[in-house]
């Protein structure tokens, strides 16, 4: 044993890339394949997260999209070795990252919550801002009317009088 290092099960984290040849269903399955072969080899997942279409940063064989997944697990360091190069020899997974991460206590998982709360809820008082000053900008208001309106109205006898005139006028050509 090492003196530097406790015996048993590391945490880690994996973040994968599956290429968008596939739909947003099968991208799904992949996914889930990816799981099982983690647990396959002995690892138990503690965090699945499915992030769904994302555009890439630059293209990667081709691909300027895919569908991202992210996964914790527990698994011995000397299983490791596995996972990732079944990883590396599977066409359905386009890049995977696993790196070493802390697990989280319970007491780290409560204050992360409250954080998202206090974002979320900041989130969403900008955005009813937003609407607020779209909605001023998109409702014009309407100029003010003169108290005194003359309201000239003209009738279709007197409107058809004048064209009348007009025709016969000589002088128009």
């Amino acid at each position: 044993m090492s003196k530097t290092k406790a015996a048993g099960a590391t945490h880690y984290e994996i973040l994968f890339i599956i290429p968008n040849k596939f739909t947003d269903d099968e991208a799904k399955i992949v996914a889930e394949k990816v799981g099982k072969v983690i647990t396959e080899n002995g690892g138990q997942i503690t965090l699945s997260e499915y992030w769904g279409k994302k555009k890439l940063a630059y293209e990667i064989k081709h691909n300027a999209y895919g569908y991202y997944g992210l996964f914790e697990f527990d698994l011995e360091g000397n299983l490791l070795t596995k996972v990732d190069q079944n990883l590396r020899l599977s066409v359905d997974v386009l890049r995977h990252q696993i790196i070493v991460k802390k697990a989280k206590s319970a007491e780290d998982l409560a204050r992360e919550q409250v954080i998202r709360a206090k974002i979320d809820s900041k989130k969403a008082v900008e955005e009813k801002k937003q609407e607020d000053k779209e909605k001023k900008l998109s409702t014009p208001e309407a100029p003010a009317m003169p108290s005194k309106v003359k309201d000239k109205r003209v009738d279709l006898k007197d409107l058809d009088e004048k064209l009348e005139g007009i025709l016969n006028a000589k002088d128009l050509i």
